[in-house]
This record gives C-alpha cells, sequence and structure tokens, in this order.
C-alpha cells in the first residue's frame, strides 16, 4: 500500500501555500501511527504572486474552463467570469484579479481591486478542489479494482502492500462498501484522513463539483455533490467488477471502457436475460453434480467453483454471433472441458459419458486420448442470435497452455481462406488457469504474435479460470505480479476482474469483452475470480496444503443457491419454475446416460476437432492410395526458373549484390540445372500454379538465413517496398504468404501447426534459423506434431524445415538433433514390412506417424515438398536442410531429375564404376545428408571408386527397407558400414543399424565409421573438428578397419 499511497500523493494538488515553502522542507505525514515523509514532487521558479494557481497540474482544468466561458459566460462561477474577462484584456495571469485602470475614477478601481484580491484564496480554493476531485475520479479508475469485492471466499490472496488503498472516503452513507476492514484486512483510515489526503474535507461532501471529460459517472448530468460522485465511483469501480485499463495508450479505448463501467444503470438485466442465465447455470452446476453422482472415483477436473464459466463463455458467443462471427475456435485447459463439450459445444451426453466406461474398446485406429483431453467440432444453430455457428474446441494435452498458438494459428487459416481480412467472421476463444497464465512463457508469446501482420487474429477473448491455486501452490509464491493476468498487458488489453459468484457481473463483464472484441479488433481480459471445490482432481485431498482456504470452501454456498436465491427473492422466479428447471436437466442427464450403456465401441474420430470435408472417403479413408509422379513439364520449370531471376515490377530498384545472384540463376536455367534455392522455388511456384496455398514462415526466411532464398526484395531507393515474385508466376495461382517471424519457437510452431490444421490443401512450413532451434519449441513437437493422429485422429501435413550439418562452427547451430526424430517413429525396426512391391512405399508413409529426410539433391528436395501435396494422406514431414551445400558446387541437379515421370528417391544408389563388377565391391557405406560429397571426394582422392559403393538413404523414416536390400543383395561380398559426421550417441546410427540388420536378415553386421560418443553435438576447435573428419573417413575406406571386430 504504501506503493500506492505514494502514487496518490503524487496526484495530490498542491496548493499555493506549499509551493511558496522550502523545497528542501519534508511535509510529514501520519500513518498508522508512524511518519511518513514524501518529498516535494514539483519545482516553482515563478513566484506565488505571478502565478499562484496557474500551474501544470491546473492548466486543463483551467483550459477547460476557459472554453465554457467562451460559450457561455454565465456557466462558470463569477469569480472565472472575472479572472477571464480581465485576462482577454491582456493582464497577465497573475494579475487578472487586479483590475484594469478604472474608467470612473481611481477610488472606484482602487476598491474594485481590493475586492479582487481578496476573492483570490476563494478562486485557488476551487480550483484545488475540483483538481483534488480530478485526481478522486483517476484514482478509482486506476486503482478501484485493489478494493473491489473480486474474491467470492474473501479471504485476500492478492496481497498489493502492507497498508489500506487509498480511495475516496470509506464512510459515505455512513457504510464503507466493504464493511470496516480494507481488502487485506487493514482498518480503514478515518474520512478526516481522506479528505486530507486530497486536499478536501468533510464539509465538501455536499459540494457540488463540475465532471471533468474524462468520467461519464454522471449520465446526462455534468454536475455532481462530492458524496455522490464517490458513491457512483464506488459502484463503477468497487464492487463485483475490478477494471485495469488506464494503462491502454489510446484515448478513445479508455473512454470507451469508461462509457461501459461508469454510466449509471449499465447492469440492467431483463426478466428474461435473467431467466437464460439461471437456466445456464442450472446446466452447468447440475452437469457437474451427475458426473459426481455416477462417477464418484473417477478423475474429471470438474468446474466445481466456477459454474459461471459456461454462462460467461455462452454469453461471449452469443455477442459475438449477434456481431457477425460465424465460427469460433477455443482452446483450454483440462479443467472444465467436460462441462465445456456438453454445454457450450453441445456434444452429445451419451458420447461424454460412454467415456467413463473403461470397458469400451476404440474402433479407430490410433491410440486415443483421456476424456478431458479431447476436442469436438460442431456446427449449430445459435438459439439467442438464430444464426448458424461453428464451435471448435481444439484438442489438448496436459502442457496447459501449449493450444493457445495452435488455437490462434487455426483461426488464422480459416480467416485467410475465407478472405476475413478484418476478423469479423471467425474469431478465437482461450480459456486459462491463473498458474498457468501467470507461469507459462508460451503465453506471452502467443500475445506478441496479436498484432503482428501475418499472425495477427483480430483480437482474442482470452477467460481465465482463476481458482486462486496452481495444483498445490500458492499465488503468493507462485508469481511476482500482483495478478495472474498482468502478462496482458504488454499489448495493453484490457483486464476485466470480476467476482465468478456473481453471475450478473460475469454476464455483464462478457458482453462487454466481446463488444470490445467487435469494436477494437483487439485481445481482451476476462479474469473469472473463483475457486476450486475439490483438489487438484476429484482424488486429491487440498487440505494438505491450503487448510485455511478449504475450510472457507466448505462454508460456502454454491454459485447457484446464491443466485437462485436472489431471483426467488426478486420474484423473477417462481420456486416451481427453479425446481422444474432442475428436474428436466436431471431428466436428460438420465436419459444419455442408458443410452450411453449400449455403446459397445469408442468412436475417437466423434472427438475429431478439424474435420476436412471431401478430402477423404466417407469412413475417413483416403480416397487412392496411387502415388502420382511430381515431376514437372520443362517448360514450366523454365518459366519458373526466370520469375525465380527477374523482379517483376516496374521501376524496383534491387541491391546490387542480389542483381548477381538473379543473373546466376538465369544461367542456371539456361544450363538446364538448379541449386537448392532454385529447386525450392520450383517445387514451390508449380504447387502455387496449381493452386495450392504455400505459407512458409519462421524467423528471417524471407531471405533465408544463409542468404540464399530471396523470395521478397526490398526496393533499395523506397522504405517497405517489397516485391514477392512467387506471386507472379501465373494469374489464377494461389497466393504465397512468406512472413519473418517474431523470435520465438515454441508460439510461432505452434502457430504454423493450427495453421496447417484447416485445410489439407496448402504447404504449411515452419523453418528454424538453425536446426537446434526447434529445441524451445519441444512441447509443439512431442505433444502435437509426433503423436497427434494416434491421439486424435487428426492428420497434418506440415512440414519442419531444420538446417542441419557439421561445418566445423562450434556446438551450437550443427545439429538438428535428427536422433530425436527418429526416436518417435512408430516403425518397428526388427520387422521387415510385408507389402506389395508397387504399394511398398506408399503403405509405408501411410502407416508411419511422420517422414524424415535428409536430402543430398535439390532435385530430391523439390520432389519431396510436391510430394507432400499430391499424395493422398497428410503426415508431417521433417526435412534436415543443409547449409554448406546451398552453394556446393555439385549439390545441383539436372532438369532431367525434374521432368514428368520422375519422382522422390527414396534411396539413391551408387551409379559410378561399382556397378560394373559388382561382385568385386568389398564394402557398402550407407549415408545420408551431406556427408556423402564428403565420401565421394576422399574415395575419388584414394582411387577406391571400384571397391566401395556409397549410397545414400535420402528418407530415414518411414525406412526404405526395399530399396536397402536390393543394394545389400546386389554386392553379396561387401561389408556394410553406416557413415555419418555426427557423433556415435547422435545422429541416425542407432536408428539405421537395427533396420540394415534386419533387412539381411542379420547375416551380415553393420560397422560404424563417424565419430565417437560425445556430450555436445560439435567441437568448437576448427582444428579438431577437420582431424575428426579425416579420421572417420580413413575408417570408412580402410577395408582392414573392422577386420579384428569380425
Amino acid at each position: 500500500m504504501q506503493r500506492l499511497r505514494t502514487t496518490v500523493a503524487r496526484l495530490r494538488p498542491i496548493t499555493a501555500t506549499q509551493t511558496a515553502k522550502s523545497q528542501s522542507q519534508a511535509r510529514p505525514t501520519a500513518v498508522g501511527g508512524a511518519l511518513r515523509t514524501f518529498e516535494p514532487m514539483r519545482s516553482y521558479t515563478a513566484s506565488v504572486s505571478a502565478e499562484p494557481f496557474l500551474n501544470g497540474t491546473s492548466s486543463n482544468y483551467v483550459e477547460e474552463m476557459y472554453y465554457a466561458w467562451l460559450e457561455n459566460p454565465r456557466s462558470v462561477h463569477k469569480s472565472w467570469d472575472i479572472f477571464f474577462r480581465n485576462a482577454n484584456t491582456g493582464a497577465s495571469p497573475g494579475a487578472a484579479y487586479q483590475s484594469p485602470p478604472p474608467l470612473g475614477g481611481a477610488a472606484l478601481g482602487l476598491a474594485n481591486a481590493q475586492a479582487m484580491v481578496r476573492a483570490q484564496p476563494n478562486v485557488e480554493k476551487l480550483v484545488e478542489d475540483h483538481l483534488a476531485v480530478q485526481s478522486l475520479i483517476r484514482a478509482y479508475q486506476v486503482r478501484g479494482h485493489h478494493i473491489a469485492k473480486l474474491d467470492p471466499l474473501d479471504i485476500g490472496v492478492i496481497d498489493f502492500d502492507e497498508s489500506p488503498v487509498m480511495l475516496g472516503l470509506k464512510k459515505v452513507d455512513s457504510e464503507s462498501p466493504r464493511g470496516a476492514a480494507g481488502p487485506s484486512g487493514h482498518l480503514g483510515w478515518s474520512s478526516s484522513d481522506k479528505l486530507g489526503f486530497y486536499g478536501l474535507d468533510e464539509s465538501d461532501l455536499d459540494k457540488v463539483f463540475r465532471l471533468p471529460t474524462s468520467t461519464f459517472i454522471g449520465g446526462s448530468e455534468s454536475v455532481l455533490p462530492l458524496r455522490e460522485i464517490i458513491s457512483r465511483l464506488e459502484m463503477a469501480y468497487c464492487q463485483s467488477i475490478g477494471v485495469e485499463f488506464m494503462f491502454i495508450n489510446d484515448l478513445e479505448q479508455c473512454q470507451w471502457i469508461r462509457q461501459k463501467f461508469e454510466r449509471p444503470g449499465v447492469m440492467q438485466f431483463t426478466l428474461e436475460e435473467k431467466r437464460t442465465l439461471l437456466t445456464r447455470m442450472v446446466r452447468s452446476t447440475k452437469f457437474e453434480e451427475f458426473l459426481q453422482r455416477k462417477w464418484s472415483s473417477e478423475k474429471r477436473f470438474g468446474l466445481e467453483g466456477c459454474e459461471s464459466l459456461i454462462p460467461a463463455l455462452k454469453t461471449i458467443i452469443d455477442k459475438s454471433s449477434m456481431n457477425g462471427v460465424e465460427s469460433i475456435i477455443m482452446g483450454m485447459p483440462h479443467r472444465g472441458r467436460l462441462n465445456v463439450l456438453a454445454n457450450v459445444i453441445r456434444k452429445e451426453l451419451d458420447q461424454i459419458f460412454c467415456q467413463f466406461d473403461s470397458k469400451l474398446e476404440a474402433a479407430d485406429e490410433g491410440s486415443g486420448d483421456v476424456k478431458y483431453h479431447l476436442g469436438m467440432w460442431h456446427r449449430r444453430i445459435n438459439r439467442v442470435t438464430d444464426r448458424n455457428i461453428t464451435l471448435s474446441l481444439m484438442a489438448n494435452p496436459s502442457h496447459l497452455e501449449a493450444v493457445d498458438p495452435v488455437v490462434q494459428g487455426k483461426t488464422k487459416a480459416e480467416q485467410f481462406y475465407c478472405g476475413d481480412t478484418e476478423g469479423k467472421r471467425v474469431m478465437s476463444i482461450l480459456l486459462h488457469g491463473d498458474a498457468a497464465f501467470a507461469g507459462q512463457g508460451v503465453v506471452y508469446e502467443t500475445f506478441h504474435l496479436s498484432d503482428l501482420p501475418s499472425y495477427t487474429t483480430h483480437g482474442t477473448v482470452h477467460v481465465v479460470v482463476n481458482n486462486q491455486i496452481g495444483f498445490t501452490t500458492d499465488p503468493r509464491v507462485a508469481r511476482s505480479s500482483s495478478y495472474p493476468t498482468d502478462v496482458a498487458k504488454v499489448v495493453n488489453a484490457p483486464i476485466f476482474h470480476v467476482n465468478a459468484d456473481d453471475p450478473e457481473a460475469v454476464m455483464y463483464v462478457c458482453n462487454v469483452a466481446a463488444e470490445w472484441r467487435a469494436t477494437f479488433h483487439k485481445d481482451v481480459v476476462v479474469d473469472l475470480v473463483c475457486y476450486r471445490r475439490n483438489g487438484h482432481n476429484e482424488m486429491d485431498e487440498p487440505m494438505f496444503t491450503q487448510p485455511l482456504m478449504y475450510k472457507q470452501i466448505k462454508k460456502q454456498k454454491g454459485v447457484l443457491q446464491k443466485y437462485s436465491e436472489k431471483l426467488l427473492a426478486e420474484g423473477a422466479v417462481s420456486r416451481q419454475d427453479y425446481e422444474e428447471e432442475i428436474a428436466k436437466y436431471d431428466k436428460i442427464c438420465e436419459e444419455a446416460h442408458a443410452r450411453s450403456k449400449d455403446k459397445k465401441i469408442l468412436h475417437i474420430k466423434h472427438w475429431l476437432d478439424s474435420p476436412w470435408p471431401g478430402f477423404f472417403n466417407v469412413d475417413g479413408q483416403p480416397k487412392t492410395m496411387t502415388s502420382l509422379s511430381t515431376g514437372l513439364p520443362e517448360e514450366e520449370l523454365v518459366h519458373i526458373g526466370y520469375i525465380a531471376s527477374s523482379v517483376p515490377v516496374e521501376d524496383f530498384t534491387i541491391h546490387r549484390g542480389l542483381s548477381r545472384i538473379l543473373k546466376g540463376r538465369t544461367a542456371m536455367v539456361g544450363q538446364r540445372v538448379c541449386d537448392w534455392a532454385l529447386g525450392e522455388y520450383m517445387a514451390f511456384g508449380s504447387l502455387l500454379k496449381e493452386g495450392t496455398h504455400i505459407r512458409l514462415s519462421g524467423q528471417d526466411v524471407e531471405r533465408g538465413t544463409f542468404s540464399h532464398r530471396h523470395h521478397v526484395l526490398h526496393d533499395q531507393k523506397i522504405d517497405r517496398r517489397i516485391c514477392i515474385p512467387m506471386n507472379h508466376i501465373s494469374p489464377n495461382q494461389a497466393p504465397y504468404t512468406v512472413c519473418n517471424s517474431s523470435l520465438s519457437e515454441y508460439g510461432v510452431l505452434g502457430f504454423e501447426l493450427g495453421f496447417a490444421m484447416a485445410s489439407p490443401n496448402a504447404l504449411v512450413l515452419w523453418e528454424a534459423q538453425f536446426g537446434d532451434f526447434h529445441n524451445t519449441a519441444q512441447c509443439i513437437i512431442d505433444q502435437f506434431i509426433c503423436p497427434g493422429q494416434a491421439k486424435w485422429v487428426r492428420q497434418n501435413g506440415i512440414v519442419l524445415l531444420l538446417p542441419h550439418g557439421m561445418e566445423g562452427m562450434g556446438p551450437e547451430h550443427s545439429s538438428a538433433r535428427p536422433e530425436r526424430f527418429l526416436q518417435m517413429c512408430n516403425e518397428d525396426p526388427d520387422t521387415y514390412p510385408i507389402f506389395s512391391a508397387e504399394e511398398f512405399a506408399v503403405r509405408q508413409l501411410y502407416d508411419c506417424n511422420w517422414i524424415i529426410v535428409n536430402c543430398s539433391t535439390p532435385a530430391n528436395y523439390f520432389h519431396v515438398l510436391r510430394r507432400q501435396i499430391l499424395q493422398p494422406f497428410r503426415k508431417p514431414l521433417i526435412v534436415f536442410t543443409p547449409k554448406s551445400l546451398l552453394r556446393h558446387p555439385e549439390a545441383k541437379s539436372s532438369f532431367d531429375d525434374m521432368l514428368p515421370g520422375t519422382h522422390f528417391q527414396r534411396l539413391i544408389p551408387d551409379s559410378g564404376p561399382v556397378c560394373e563388377k559388382p561382385e568385386g565391391v568389398k564394402r557398402i557405406v550407407f549415408c545420408t545428408g551431406k556427408v556423402y560429397y564428403e565420401l565421394t571426394r576422399e574415395r575419388n582422392n584414394r582411387g577406391n571408386d571400384d571397391t566401395v559403393a556409397i549410397t545414400r538413404i535420402e528418407q530415414l523414416s518411414p525406412f526404405p527397407f526395399d530399396q536397402v536390400k536390393v543394394e545389400t543383395d546386389r554386392y553379396p561380398n561387401a561389408d556394410l558400414v553406416w557413415c555419418q559426421e555426427e557423433h556415435k550417441n547422435q545422429g541416425y546410427y542407432d536408428y539405421v543399424k537395427p533396420r540394415l540388420r534386419t533387412t539381411v536378415d542379420r547375416t551380415r553386421p553393420v560397422w560404424y565409421a563417424g565419430r565417437g560418443p560425445a556430450a555436445a553435438p560439435a567441437t568448437g576447435n576448427k582444428a579438431a573438428h577437420l582431424v575428426e573428419l579425416q579420421r572417420f573417413l580413413d575408417t570408412a575406406f580402410n577395408l582392414d578397419a573392422f577386420t579384428e571386430q569380425s
């Protein structure tokens, strides 16, 4: 409280007498028996007689009075009328009350002057009092939420400081709004103390003050007595709603919020609205009671203690539908999820109840997930607006806030596909827990995407279920901020705190939040301050760690009981109607429970949150299992190549260095070859021409980390003028989106994953600046991308581009950690797949959880990108992309490798001299990626072209068992060596070795050539790097290297 009181003291008007005091003199103030000292905050150079009150503090007020006087001199106090008349004749502000030279005689002029001087102290007092009232109003607007009645338990877990907040008069109308005690149990200051704090006294309570333009408490009145001003401010800011908005740096937005909460009578509800609210409260409460009655020993993470969440969400949806929203994507943690599915999304109750039957088996592919992680998609009529609305609740793992960016990405995609450039038709709602909202960094990352051009969803409504506890952790040790919602201030999102035991206040706040989003298209936060009636789950004992809180909770009436008693007392509903509503919903639940017993199997696909209508057959299977050629006619390759080499905008000045790059591309097209950047350009350009939208996102992707891509050209003479040649390929092409992201991996990868969920007919790629940057996005990879189809029957075709390679540049940015991705593949290394030769490749792809490739040629990279869209299903694609190969003279492909009839090569066999006498080959070296070029250089230097075959495995997962078998059979006398540049405990060796052994039926050993085990991905010493490289190359080509081990 010391901090808050000091702030108020700084806003307190400084009287003329005080300004005349020495600036070195401190002003002691008694607080609770102790002396606190405040240093003067301003310095005045003009004398008091020259400027008695017209200082920086009062200038705004005087200006306001002056404009009123200009309109009507009688509208201001007589003393102001005299002051302005004198000032307008040319008198200085300090002398304005001294009458100008008299026209009728000196005696009269002297009398007038003396009268003016005597009136001056009264004018000063009037100005100071009005300024004090302005400061008081502002203090309520800034800090009224500190003493609002937000906590239904009234235990004050938010401790702003050690002393009470200085706002208004505690005993206006003889009663404090919160009682005798302050928000933390401290006794409030006396009336005289408070009045003195603002330079007022009790005699001012019934004085009438003109209201400033920064408040709407007057309604149609422009003046009010101080007593009424304080009373209305208490009603607006210190009841069940606490509003944080004064940090917003936009006047229009602040005024909008003031209007919504300050105007008298804003929280008036019709009888119909109250009855609808009661019905929603009944369904929310009785649903949880029914589950507890039927499955008392089951975890369900119920909503008890925050039942008003359901009417809150339905209010937001109703208001948004009224404003034209047609689709809402939602994300939430597990607490209350079943209730939201039942009463907001309207999932069939019998499908929810059968999830509690442990004997039912899943009929779909995959492993499924627990019931409180599942999602749902549903299109229905909104009963309030009578309009269609689509609701989608995204499936989410136990990583509470991980779904936030995923929801935003899917929302952005839906907006993109329906041409909703302002977010008027599609929006998102995110639910949070208080501990996670404050503690999880992805919340901050997601907020910072909210206003970026390629990521904004034009406003999200955030609803925080503030249980005032995180599992067993007290808020006082869980966060450094006063509120869990303070993170939202970084994007100027208003925060509406509300007591969740006041359903009408909740309903009003949610209406305002939905209107804010519709008006300003910016984020807004609703903080439902509630409690958790049970432990972390229904089996947990909370009294171990929060005994006092849970003693209070046990005494607490349920919110339905409180609200029903209120409406019964008002006569808004009869007891018979209330009891009939309860009986009606109980009957609905019982009937659904009876139907659930008839179910024999679980259908996970009934919980799908992102369906793709028309992409699959009716039964959810691919329409075909045929692999199409990914090649292109030569004229199309040439056309795209020349687009990539040009600037298709007139009068556009590019950098000289970029001119050389474009000329180089032109030359390559003429030579019928392409490098890595041009191969990517041709894959993207051809898909765009065929109507496939492409979105490439990540850090610095527009230029490319290694300055190879240059998909966005910048005019060197005009700021922010750009050209994207890829959007000039064909008149009817799909749009190409390439966007540099914020410096975030977790948030941005989650966003792109969500974008890819919305449609199978788009190629969505996220490129890491360096491969190891995916480390900080590991949660999205582990919880969503890798197991997403298995858990939620949800396919996804997202592409991860991860630059990888040991270049002697140190341990950071060398390895994309391929071993992690390979370890999570669902393929059995000990079983040779049984598929027909024609379907082997496509069946493997269909069965795998993701595809992992390390291409060594631009043509293969071209093909794998096109295959990602042309195959009849969607799987995540992980591409370990090169660094030095981007400009390697040998890493180029001929157009012949990209023509019709060509396709992605899962394995590239050796086509050199070893093919002439395969029985004479002594060793097959299997490898992947960049190390191939180092191996071929070393083989040429050694003259081993006819004794050592080098085979590239381009697709690591699913493993090309069939093609590897062809190679091992071709060289029956050769030993098998796996060579990699990574350390032995990293890279591909542990993944490849058992699969090679399975391929040869364990008849031949598999030897290793590469770096030894290490903790770090690479050495930091260039010389050491080269020594290690030469050592494993020696091993690879020394035909006697493994003699002693065999």
